[in-house]
């Protein structure tokens, strides 16, 4: 279906302007579609503060992200975002959107970069899967590039990078007791766990145009490390999913999609971290699939980083040592590519985007092996 292709019912609504100020946002597409105005009614009657929330609110969707679907409600005086689970095949516990609004809305008082919440809807009848439905945080999001109008000089990227590394920090230093989320974590073996938990997803999402990553994975059970200390992660920290203040761009105020949240490895939430992290002197195929922009001059290198967070944090870290965090962070993307491409490719969704996902799955694992020949070397 085209995306030009609107929502019956949430477009004709008088007095609400379009949204050119918000970026990466357009028609939602059809397959993604749902009733606007009964979610508009389900939230007068849920919302807390109803303020602002009559008539009908127009709906666009976030084109960027690639698991849970994001969309903007623009009332007249007021601007929500809602949050579902994709469609087709989820991994087993994943996209759990009551523990998602339930993290950000405990730790709102200990961690004052979570948006605030609205209302929480477990009942899957209104839009066949439950969904909640936060306050819009307004501010910079820097995707590939950085946004537009934003420009900044090598030192000020520096700082909003070492800004960026130190907001994964200070939620690292977040007492998860205070926050009421002692009950997120399982308990030692958290390393052991993830490597057991993602091998069998790659496993389980496997199509026929990848690699097996055995090797990898055999690899990652042969080298894991004890854990390096249990705190809260937010295992999907990039840099697009962090708001920056719309006055001063190298300042974070925002950390945004909690759903993968949990009690862990702080260096294995740095490892998921950097996977993500293209520099300037990576190669073509590997540029290609930049989502942030962490080439420009300035930012830090993967290895600039990891010596910052340690540095900070007091943790001792051989580049040895490093080398099975960045492995592990790089096979979790490989299966977070794969588990999405997965869907493309049973037709669960039609989304353009997530066609050639598999070159990445496959680029991704190469690159494990080339870390683990130089680990090994």
């Amino acid at each position: 279906m085209s995306d030009t292709e609107h929502v019956p019912g949430a477009t004709d609504v008088p007095d609400v302007p379009d949204v050119p100020d918000v970026p990466d946002v357009r028609d939602v597409r059809d397959e993604d579609a749902f009733d606007a105005a009964a979610v508009a009614r389900w939230l007068r009657e849920r919302a807390g503060d109803t303020a602002g929330l009559d008539g009908t609110p127009q709906v666009r969707q976030f084109s960027g992200g690639a698991s849970n679907l994001t969309y903007l409600l623009r009332y007249p005086d007021r601007e929500l975002i809602l949050r579902r689970p994709p469609h087709g095949q989820k991994a087993g516990g994943a996209h759990d959107m009551g523990r998602e609004y339930r993290i950000q809305r405990q730790l709102a008082p200990v961690f004052p970069f979570v948006p605030a919440m609205v209302a929480f809807c477990e009942d899957s009848s209104l839009l066949g899967s439950p969904f909640y439905v936060m306050e819009r945080l307004t501010g910079h999001i820097p995707r590939k590039e950085l946004p537009r109008g934003v420009e900044l000089t090598p030192g000020q990227t520096r700082e909003l990078c070492t800004n960026v590394l130190d907001l994964l920090i200070d939620l690292h230093g977040v007492d998860p007791a205070a926050a009421g989320l002692t009950d997120l974590g399982k308990g030692e073996g958290y390393v052991g766990r993830q490597v057991a938990g993602w091998s069998r997803r790659y496993r389980g999402a496997r199509t026929w145009n990848v690699g097996s990553a055995e090797t990898v994975m055999e690899w990652l059970d042969a080298h894991q490390p004890p854990d390096r200390g249990v705190c809260l992660i937010h295992n999907d920290f990039r840099l697009d999913n962090v708001v920056l203040d719309a006055d001063d761009p190298t300042r974070p105020v925002g950390l945004l999609d909690w759903e993968m949240a949990t009690l862990g490895d702080p260096l294995m939430d740095l490892g998921g971290a950097l996977a993500y992290w293209v520099e300037a002197e990576d190669g073509p195929a590997f540029r290609r699939f930049r989502r942030q922009p962490t080439h420009l001059p300035g930012m830090l290198t993967r290895a600039e980083a990891v010596a910052y967070y340690t540095s900070r944090t007091g943790l001792e870290l051989t580049e040895r040592e490093w080398a099975f965090y960045e492995v592990f962070g790089v096979f979790r993307l490989a299966v977070i590519c794969q588990q999405i491409y997965y869907r493309y490719h049973h037709r669960q969704t039609t989304n353009p985007a997530f066609r050639h996902l598999w070159l990445a799955t496959r680029m991704l694992e190469r690159r494990c092996h080339r870390v683990m020949r130089r680990a090994d070397g």
